[in-house]
């Protein structure tokens, strides 16, 4: 990690104490966790603070990790069929059809999380802070629309896409997926091969909907190779060279 990097770190440990549920740095980012209680007082110190001056949003991320560590695709071997040859599952991500449920790999309270990626020009460096929502089953966390207006279609996507509600919102609606679209895509459970197909209809001079019939299976690459940039990353970490 740079020095810079770990200053940061030490500055957020400092000036925000208990208010930061951890600080770390890692893969040459600093990232740092915080409750939703707290959220908007400290997105608007990061802002305004003079020490931080974290001016600008650049993206929110909504994460799921009920299926955390669950690789099913994972393999060694690689064959000349590429794309068409399937592994045996160690779950059942790829495989689901719309309706099916799983089971959570994590405990209560850490399925659903937002990601705020944020810049400071005045210090040129970035950092990541990261809220859980509390139920998984209703996840809502705070608006930061107050505190950068950028958000406000960050936040839709979030919600669309994942299901996470932005409580005091100005406008929490759709903006990816087509009108009366049921279910969020990018949650773990819902099925890769998706829930409806869509279709233009001469008779009818309209566009109608019927169930999908894609075959769900889970697919590996022809090729599968170590990437280098991921190895020495990883040696710079440990070497504390980076």
């Amino acid at each position: 990690m740079s020095n810079s990097q770990q200053k940061l770190a030490d500055s957020l440990r400092g000036h925000f104490g208990e208010r930061l549920g951890s600080v770390n740095v890692a893969w040459r980012e600093v990232s740092a966790e915080i409750s939703a209680e707290n959220l908007i007082e400290v997105a608007t110190e990061l802002r305004d603070n003079s020490d931080f001056k974290f001016n600008q949003l650049i993206d929110i991320a909504g994460i799921d990790y009920s299926q955390f560590g669950q690789a099913e695709w994972q393999t060694n071997d690689a064959s000349r069929e590429g794309f068409g040859r399937g592994v045996n599952a160690t779950g059942t991500t790829g495989r689901l059809q719309f309706g099916d449920e799983l089971e959570s790999a994590v405990e209560p309270g850490r399925r659903f999380a937002v990601a705020y990626h944020l810049l400071s020009y005045s210090h040129n460096r970035r950092m990541r802070l990261k809220v859980y929502a509390a139920d998984d089953s209703f996840p809502v966390v705070p608006t930061v629309t107050g505190v950068w207006t950028v958000a406000n279609w960050y936040e839709r996507e979030a919600f669309d896409l994942f299901g996470i509600l932005f409580s005091d919102h100005p406008d929490l609606r759709r903006i990816l997926t087509d009108y009366g679209f049921v279910g969020h895509p990018f949650r773990k459970d819902f099925p890769l091969i998706g829930n409806v197909e869509m279709r233009y209809d001469p008779v009818k001079e309209r566009v109608v909907y019927e169930p999908v019939t894609i075959e769900p299976r889970v697919l590996v690459p022809k090729v599968i190779r170590d990437d280098n940039r991921y190895i020495l990353d990883a040696q710079d970490e440990a070497n504390g060279d980076a």
